[in-house]
């Protein structure tokens, strides 16, 4: 098992997210992580797509971080309704 945090930024990729990416993890890992729990993973979802610079940033950083582009759905893919709540279920669990 692991944490894992999700930024989700709107807008163009800037290179100052793997920072604090780097530090919410460092603050995951040593704050809330379990002793039997594997380190924590980081994951930046923004709008749009600069491979290159995520490339430079991404490069040295010694915590596992994973970046991607989202696009934004009326609907949810066939595919997934059957496996993820709809929009009814998930005010609920707020």
């Amino acid at each position: 098992m692991f944490l894992v945090a999700i930024d989700l930024k709107r807008g163009e990729f800037k290179t100052e997210y793997i920072g604090k990416m780097n530090f919410y993890l460092s603050a995951l890992d040593d704050l809330v992580r379990l002793p039997h729990e594997k380190r924590s993973i980081g994951i930046i979802l923004y709008k749009s797509k600069k491979e290159k610079i995520v490339e430079y940033a991404l490069r040295d950083t010694s915590k596992p971080m994973g970046v991607a582009t989202y696009k934004l759905a009326t609907e949810l893919p066939e595919k997934y309704r059957d496996v993820l709540p709809d929009a009814e279920e998930l005010r609920k669990l707020m």
